[in-house]
């Protein structure tokens, strides 16, 4: 079993809202969050709630899996 790797969901995030050409605060203001969590989760300082993944996944378009490193795409 593979072990949760908090800096490889920071990066998946990172990944997903540069593709998209959202800086921090947009992504944040999206998400109903501050963005200190953004660059907390970025870098692997906080993980996000279950809650934030799902709209994660839902915004981006990508399973939750995806997002915390379950699956590769």
């Amino acid at each position: 079993m593979r072990e949760f790797d908090i800096k490889e969901m920071g990066n998946r995030i990172k990944e997903l809202r540069t593709e998209k050409k959202l800086g921090q605060n947009q992504l944040a203001d999206l998400l109903g969050v501050s963005n200190a969590s953004i660059s907390y989760w970025e870098t692997g300082k906080q993980v996000p709630s279950a809650e934030v993944v799902f709209k994660l996944a839902q915004f981006f378009g990508v399973s939750a899996d995806f997002i915390i490193g379950i699956t590769n795409w």
